[in-house]
């Protein structure tokens, strides 16, 4: 093997029968075919970088194989097995290995103490992790596709764990607060949404609790969770993971864990008259998303085919709201919910968006002065068919663009979408549009906004005990004045909050900007699409 540059190491190894020229440098590691490529044809290589690297391994040799064909005349063999990430259909990653063969021991010997070496300096690799599975989401799976598809992996990456199968609703929730979380370098979660929203509300509960933060302020400064959560889809819906990895598959989640990925996510959190309410990630919807989730919630005995006869249902009754949505745009964003770049792995316009708002908020000092903002909200009255803030597009297998596909997983807004009164033919296209690729947005009784907070207020609210603020009071006490003869549809909705329902006529909504962590890296750009 003659000399290598420093940090370069290069052989001629077996792969198969055929021999292969192997090099290790600049973190990533290659084999191609020695021999010149035939005219007309691409030469046979492949490559890896270190950072997608699972495992590596000694590789044990049996009897039979070490006296099959040329190995009788090369001596005893030594081989080693590279686990690596290999990428297919739809964002779908899976692990697929390589095995290397040489007859010298020293060389195997130095081939894995090196690429273990670079494997001991990805520090962002989780070592030691606390699951919680929930056994009854879903299809309740949760257990079976943990121990069958995800479990074989961490053992396999050298990954401890402690596994607590939840036995209640909000049972990780409380269990987070009483584990030493300081052992462990960041907690799983095998579920679907509501899984997720239960670790989410304990993991940020506790961080401001522990911070001295009082959640029950909307206007509080939040501190940042620094414990990454993986996410296991394994529930009814797994919008989340979805539209944070690209696909709902458990072996691709749980291998973006393995290799130490982090994907920052904005969080909004839901007051009602200084009253902490809930947080939330992907969807907080009134109207027809809401009623579709009270409604499917009688009905889960159903599984997930409710949600369609739900959606059916709620169509067919077209119920729409009175309100008054008052909206403070964001300011700091590149970009607009209509424009074509979407939120990719590595976003720039989150990067470029966190940095303008860091620069906002020095400014005009912690948190952007009250009466500075009093001059930017925005009022919007009328009656409407839904109200949707989108933290993330929402995308899902059904709706592969989601509610808002240009929305960011972590610029520090939300995208608030108002879908007035309309007919049900018209509705009926606007929701179709979810499905495609044309512009949902397009249409006269839709608006879409880009905004750091918004409240909102039912037209019932006159009736109600009071809950809103000042400045909301104000508009819709005008409106009220405007319109003496207005009346609702329907008496009041319920919000859907992350597949959870919510009760409240009047609400105040602010998104903190990178507020979590996942072990994500958001939907990569140039997807490759080789078959499995």
């Amino acid at each position: 093997m003659g000399e290598a540059p420093p940090g370069r190491l290069a052989s001629s190894l077996l792969l198969g029968r055929r021999a292969r020229e192997v090099v290790l440098e600049r973190g990533r590691l290659a084999w191609s075919d020695p021999r010149p490529a035939p005219r007309g044809a691409q030469q046979e290589s492949c490559s890896v970088p270190v950072s997608e690297i699972i495992a590596v391994e000694e590789t044990e040799i049996d009897e039979k194989q070490s006296n099959k064909g040329k190995w009788q005349k090369m001596g005893k063999p030594h081989a080693f097995t590279v686990h690596y990430v290999k990428r297919a259909r739809q964002h779908r990653w899976r692990c697929k290995e390589v095995t290397f063969w040489c007859t010298d021991e020293q060389l195997c010997t130095q081939w894995i103490h090196a690429l273990k070496e670079l494997l001991d300096l990805q520090t962002s690799r989780p070592k030691h992790l606390l699951v919680y599975i929930n056994p009854f989401g879903g299809k309740r799976q949760g257990k079976r596709i943990y121990e069958q598809k995800v479990a074989p992996l961490f053992s396999l990456a050298s990954i401890s764990t402690d596994v607590i199968v939840t036995e209640r609703a909000n049972h990780a929730r409380d269990n987070i607060f009483e584990v030493n979380l300081e052992k462990y370098d960041g907690v799983v979660c095998v579920g679907g949404d509501g899984m997720f929203s239960e670790l989410m509300h304990g993991l940020l509960g506790r961080t401001q609790k522990e911070s001295g933060i009082d959640q029950n302020n909307p206007q509080a400064p939040l501190v940042q969770c620094n414990v990454r959560i993986g996410i296991i889809p394994a529930g009814s819906t797994d919008c989340i993971c979805y539209a944070t990895v690209g696909i709902n598959d458990p072996v691709t989640s749980a291998l973006h864990i393995i290799v130490g990925d982090t994907q920052p996510l904005d969080v909004s959190s839901v007051h009602r008259n200084g009253t902490f309410l809930k947080y939330c990630v992907s969807l907080l919807g009134y109207g027809f998303y809401g009623d579709v989730l009270k409604d499917s919630e009688e009905k889960r005995w159903m599984g997930a085919v409710r949600y369609d006869l739900s959606g059916f249902k709620t169509f067919l009754s077209h119920h729409c709201y009175e309100g008054t949505v008052s909206l403070l745009p964001a300011t700091h964003t590149v970009g607009s919910p209509r424009d074509k770049n979407y939120c990719r792995a590595g976003c720039c316009i989150c990067k470029q968006s966190k940095q303008q708002l860091e620069e906002q908020q020095q400014k005009y000092g912690k948190e952007i002065n009250e009466d500075e903002e009093g001059r930017e909200w925005k009022v919007v009255r009328g009656k409407f068919l839904a109200i949707n803030a989108s933290t993330m597009s929402c995308a899902c297998p059904r709706s592969p663009g989601g509610l808002s596909p240009g929305a960011h997983l972590a610029d520090g807004s939300a995208d608030l979408i108002l879908v007035r009164k309309c007919s049900r033919l018209n509705f009926l296209r606007y929701l179709v549009r979810h499905t495609n690729q044309d512009d949902q947005f397009d249409f006269s009784f839709v608006e879409v906004y880009r905004i750091r907070k918004f409240q909102f207020m039912s037209k019932n609210f006159e009736d109600s005990d009071g809950e809103a603020s000042d400045l909301h009071k104000k508009h819709f006490g005008q409106f009220c004045r405007d319109h003496p003869a207005c009346c609702c549809t329907a008496s009041g909705s319920t919000w859907n909050c992350d597949g959870e329902t919510l009760d409240s006529s009047a609400i105040q909504v602010k998104v903190h900007c990178q507020l979590l962590k996942l072990f994500a890296r958001g939907m990569e750009q140039n997807s490759r699409r080789d078959a499995v």
